[in-house]
C-alpha cells in the first residue's frame, strides 16, 4: 500500500493531485468565506473549521467507496439527448444552490436584511454548517471523480486529500477576514459562486467549460478588485494626510 513513497512516479502523482485538489477546494473556501462573514468572530472560525473537517469526511468516506464513486458517472437516464448519471445530478443540484444562494446574499446584502436578522446568530450558524456541509458533499463528489481519474493508489488519493484539506484550512481564515474588511469583494466572491454553479450545471449537462478560463477570469477580476483597494486605501490617505495639515 505505501510501495509509493519509493517510487518517483507515486511523489509526482501525489504532488500533481494535491496541486488539483487545492485547485478544485478554491470555490469550496470562497462559499465558506463568504458564509462566515456575518458571523461573530468565534463562531466564524468554529464554522470554518466544522465545515473543512466534514469536507475532509466527506472525501475519505467516499474515497473508500471507489466502486460506488465510478458507478456514478454511468447515465441513470437520457433527457434530450444527453445521458444523465448520478453524478450530474449531483452536480446540476449543487449548482443551482450555488446560484440561487449567491442570489438571494447578493439580494440581502443590497437591500440590508443580515442587519435587521443580527440577532438571530444561533440559528445563523446553524444554517451556515448546514449549508457547508451540503455544498462539501457537492464539491465532494467532483473532487473524488477528478481523484479517480488521476491516480489508482487509494493511499496517494487519501495523503492528497489531507495536504489539501490543510491548505484550504490555512487558508480560510484570511480569505475570510479580507473579505468581511472589503464588503466589494464580497460581491465579487458571490459574482464567483453564480460562476461556478452556472459551470457546474452546465457540466452536469454536458457542457463542459474547462476550468482554467474559469479560474483566469476570477484571477483577471481579483486583481481588478486588488488595485481599486490600494486605489482607494491611498486616496484615503492623502485625504487623511490633507485633514492633519
Amino acid at each position: 500500500m505505501f510501495d509509493w513513497l519509493t517510487d518517483p512516479a507515486g511523489w509526482a502523482a501525489l504532488v500533481t493531485l494535491t496541486a488539483m485538489e487545492i485547485v478544485l477546494g478554491i470555490d469550496n473556501v470562497v462559499f465558506i468565506s463568504v458564509l462566515v462573514a456575518r458571523l461573530p468572530e468565534d463562531q466564524a472560525r468554529k464554522a470554518r473549521a466544522v465545515g473543512l473537517l466534514l469536507a475532509l469526511v466527506f472525501r475519505i468516506l467516499l474515497l473508500s467507496l471507489l466502486t460506488w464513486i465510478i458507478g456514478l458517472t454511468k447515465p441513470v437516464f437520457t433527457l434530450i439527448g444527453h445521458g444523465f448519471s448520478w453524478r450530474d445530478l449531483i452536480l446540476l443540484g449543487g449548482g443551482a444552490f450555488l446560484v440561487a444562494k449567491a442570489t438571494h446574499e447578493i439580494h440581502a446584502g443590497m437591500e440590508g436584511e443580515h442587519d435587521e436578522n443580527a440577532g438571530a446568530a444561533p440559528k445563523a450558524f446553524v444554517g451556515a454548517i448546514l449549508q457547508i456541509a451540503l455544498v462539501d458533499l457537492v464539491f465532494s463528489i467532483d473532487s473524488i471523480v477528478t481523484a479517480i481519474g488521476m491516480a489508482d493508489n487509494l493511499a496517494i488519493m487519501v495523503a492528497a486529500v489531507l495536504l489539501s484539506m490543510g491548505v484550504m484550512y490555512v487558508a480560510s481564515g484570511p480569505v475570510a477576514a479580507f473579505i468581511a474588511a472589503h464588503p466589494t469583494t464580497k460581491m465579487l466572491a458571490l459574482s464567483f459562486l453564480i460562476l461556478i454553479g452556472a459551470s457546474l450545471c452546465a457540466e452536469a449537462t454536458g457542457f463542459h467549460l474547462p476550468r482554467g478560463y474559469i479560474y483566469a477570469a476570477m484571477a483577471f477580476s481579483g486583481c481588478v478588485e486588488a488595485i481599486n483597494i490600494t486605489a482607494g486605501r491611498k486616496a484615503r490617505q492623502r485625504r487623511a494626510a490633507k485633514r492633519s495639515q
